[in-house]
């Protein structure tokens, strides 16, 4: 997956990534549905961050087996 920045709108408090062919949804919570978000990747380290205010809302590692990332 390398390095990167991404934006996003956040659907019903998941965002969707893919990674080596596969896609996964990744939760970040209901109360952030519509939101737009800016991922940061780094390798499977992924920063979730509200493109308005700049907030985290979550920091994972991905797992690749699994095609969604719960919180």
């Amino acid at each position: 997956m390398g390095s990167g920045l991404r934006e996003r709108r956040c659907r019903q408090g998941k965002v969707t990534l893919r990674y080596n062919g596969r896609l996964h949804h990744i939760g970040v919570g209901r109360a952030h549905a519509r939101t737009p978000v800016v991922m940061v990747i780094q390798d499977l380290h992924i920063t979730i961050a509200d493109a308005t205010t700049g907030e985290i809302l979550r920091e994972l590692t991905l797992d690749p087996t699994r095609d969604y990332q719960p919180r």
